[in-house]
Order: C-alpha cells, then structure tokens, then sequence
C-alpha cells in the first residue's frame, strides 16, 4: 500500500503543473492530506496542507500561487501549481492517512521530481 504521485516535470519559470496523489490498493482514511517537497541538500518541507477539519493550510512562499485539493469520488488528491518560481523545484511528496486493513496508517509517496526553469 503506497500513495502514487505523478504530473511533475520541467517547466519554464511562470509555467503551471498539476500533480495528482492516488493511493495505491486503498483508499484515504480521513480528510488529511499535506504535500511537501525537498530541494537538493535540505530539509522537506510542508508546502500545502488539508486538515482533517477540512481547513487548507500553505506554506508562505506558495500562498496565492498553489491550490491543494481533493476529489474522494476519484480517490485522488491534488496540487495545482501556478506561476512557478526556479525555487519551487524540487521533489514533491504527497502525504496522507490510508486505510490498511482497517487501520489508521501514515503513508508517504515516493515523490516526483519538479524542475522550474528557462
């Protein structure tokens, strides 16, 4: 049981890209949803998020430029990236609760790649 990320690529700087999370052989467990990147030689760090509440929560450099969102009727979680920046490159994660054999389990994907440039 995985989450499935697919849609990065390269983009030229002011560009858009849209990158989906399934979860493989499950469904989500609850609302929560966060995508995070990692940059070469840093820290991942939490980009967008979904609350279990249903809030949507962004990291400060992407407010206004990102949209995180979730279709339950696909079983499939997104992230619309507008206006990309050569800093927004990066491997992206997705992040969420599946349900493993009737337990709460804390899934990561394996990530794709995101690269903004001219």
């Amino acid at each position: 049981v995985q989450l499935v990320e697919s849609g990065g690529g390269l983009v030229q700087p002011g560009g858009s890209l849209r990158l989906s999370c399934v979860p493989s052989r499950s469904i989500f467990s609850d609302n929560y949803m966060g995508w995070y990147r990692q940059a070469p030689g840093k820290e991942r760090e939490l980009v967008a998020q979904l609350t279990i509440g249903g809030d949507t929560m962004y990291r400060d450099s992407v407010k206004g430029r990102f949209i995180i969102s979730r279709d339950n009727a696909k079983n499939t979680g997104y992230l619309q990236m507008n206006s990309l920046k050569p800093e927004d490159t990066a491997v992206y994660f997705c992040n969420a609760h599946l349900s493993v054999d009737g337990i709460l389990t804390n899934t990561w994907g394996q990530g794709t790649q995101v690269t903004v440039s001219s």
